[in-house]
């Protein structure tokens, strides 16, 4: 009788941007989307039985009697269910190793985790999710590490310092070839070999207040830069974006609190950043505003609410604490409050884009790059007051180009070189 051939083994498919911890943070998320839903839900029911005067109505903000309870008994059930299953996977962790364990920063996975702090980081950060991210300083793709830094042959006395902007990373700044040919430029490479930098990328959670941000990357920047390997003579940062306004309020924060490493700064590039705020999110303030008009609609006013403090800075171009402490910041208007000024002594640069062909008076006043219009990119502002000095010289708008285009621009690389310079 012939020997039969064992069956072929079935290829387990390894998912290349999973890691263990994930399981953990993805049950956390999904037991507070559950908690969200069945509270909307509850609103709902008490907003339908407020208008057969039947119990609803603004003093008793829950539902009672049986219904009330059946309310409970879910978020209960979602909280227990919710904790067995991450101790669970706790246990389940080891395990696990040989089958989930992605390789670390591969920009897909780095691409949605920066889109998700961005959008919800402030409550990952309050409910300490693993997928919420650090502020981390990267050096050659490295995390550094600020207490014993590791050799750096390479380093000079000069440190570019790249900081990205909302729902974005710092791999972002290295762009894959383009599909139609068309150039891309490495900022940072750039720099480096033109004028000798040593680039530094900020990692960061974008949906944190811009002042939180700011708080942390002061305290950071004085711990890096007196660590150093070699005596700094030149310390210039290229913001993109939201990175714009997290170093405004770094710098005004370690002023006040008498650090040193604002007296090394020497240059600030701002790329596309929105100093006098983004209309978009000002229209995203406009939903909060219409679905709260009725009870019918008021409790999917959450939905609209879903953007993270991040974004809700964006509004007007927040950076202070002051800014978005007040209880009644979302009725306050940007005339409200006299924006912080440029940096003192440090020369300030901005690139604004649009992505229209040539200037215009429409072009220039309405269309910009997409997410920031131009006059907010070049501190312009119809009140004298708020308006941001940046020297004649040092302020320009690029043509037929997009807000994430200016990443990768080798248009922008060779001005920012010719500034440096």
């Amino acid at each position: 009788m012939p020997a039969t051939k064992p069956p072929p083994a079935i290829p387990v498919k390894t998912p290349r941007h999973l890691r263990r911890s994930d399981l953990r943070a993805v049950v956390q998320l999904a037991t507070e989307a559950t908690h969200g839903v069945a509270t909307m839900a509850e609103g709902v029911h008490h907003a339908v039985l407020g208008t057969m005067g039947l119990g609803g109505g603004k003093t008793q903000p829950q539902t009672g009697g049986i219904t009330g309870f059946v309310y409970r008994t879910v978020h209960g059930v979602t909280e227990l269910v919710g904790k067995s299953l991450q101790k669970a996977f706790i246990k389940l962790e080891p395990a696990l190793a040989d089958l989930v364990d992605a390789p670390p920063d591969t920009p897909e996975r780095e691409a949605v985790l920066a889109a998700l702090n961005g959008v919800m980081g402030d409550r990952l950060a309050l409910s300490h999710n693993p997928l919420a991210t650090p502020m981390t300083l990267r050096y050659q793709g490295r995390v550094m590490n600020l207490h014993t830094m590791a050799p750096m042959p390479e380093a000079t006395g000069k440190v570019l310092l790249l900081m990205h902007g909302l729902c974005m990373n710092d791999l972002q700044w290295q762009a894959p070839a383009r599909e139609d040919g068309k150039p891309t430029s490495d900022h940072g490479a750039a720099l480096a070999a033109e004028l000798g930098y040593t680039p530094v990328y900020l990692r960061y959670n974008t949906g944190l207040h811009t002042s939180q941000n700011g708080h942390e990357l002061a305290l950071m920047l004085e711990q890096v830069l007196a660590r150093w390997p070699v005596p700094v003579d030149d310390f210039t940062v290229l913001v993109h974006s939201m990175g714009g306004l997290v170093i405004r309020s770094a710098v005004q924060i370690a002023q006040q609190h008498g650090l040193v490493w604002p007296q090394r700064l020497k240059s600030i590039v701002f790329l596309a950043t929105p100093h006098h705020g983004s209309p978009l999110e000002r229209a995203g303030n406009w939903i909060d505003l219409v679905l709260g008009a009725t009870r019918f609609s008021r409790p999917f006013a959450k939905l609209g609410q879903i953007r993270s403090s991040g974004i809700t800075d964006l509004r007007y171009g927040y950076v202070q604490d002051s800014d978005w402490a007040a209880q009644d910041r979302f009725k306050r208007k940007p005339d409200s409050r006299r924006p912080l000024p440029l940096p003192q002594g440090i020369a300030c640069y901005t690139v604004a884009a649009t992505t229209a062909a040539k200037s215009s008076p429409l072009a220039d006043r309405m269309i910009g790059d997409g997410l920031v219009p131009l006059p907010s990119a070049l501190g312009q502002h119809v009140d004298p007051q708020h308006q941001l000095d940046f020297a004649k010289g040092n302020q320009t708008i690029v043509y037929r180009t997009n807000h994430m285009a200016l990443l990768n621009s080798p248009e922008v690389t060779r001005l920012v070189v010719q500034w440096l310079r």
